[in-house]
């Protein structure tokens, strides 16, 4: 039987916590930060946490389900 592989795009972007949830990084904090406000770019510092509606299908790319 081959092995089944992860999705390495996913891996590289996801991150499960130690209590199951899988967290991301913000987005927009790459470049062009001159125009935004120091409030908006600390509050992109924190990892998001993946919806709910999205939770099945993340949890597939990373073979969790």
């Amino acid at each position: 039987m081959p092995k089944v592989k992860t999705n390495s795009s996913a891996k590289k972007r996801f991150k499960v916590t130690a209590t199951g949830k899988i967290t991301h990084q913000k987005s927009f904090r790459r470049h062009i930060l001159t125009k935004k406000s120091k409030k908006r770019k600390r509050g992109m510092r924190i990892d998001g946490q993946v919806h709910k509606s999205n939770m099945d299908f993340v949890k597939r790319l990373l073979r969790l389900k």
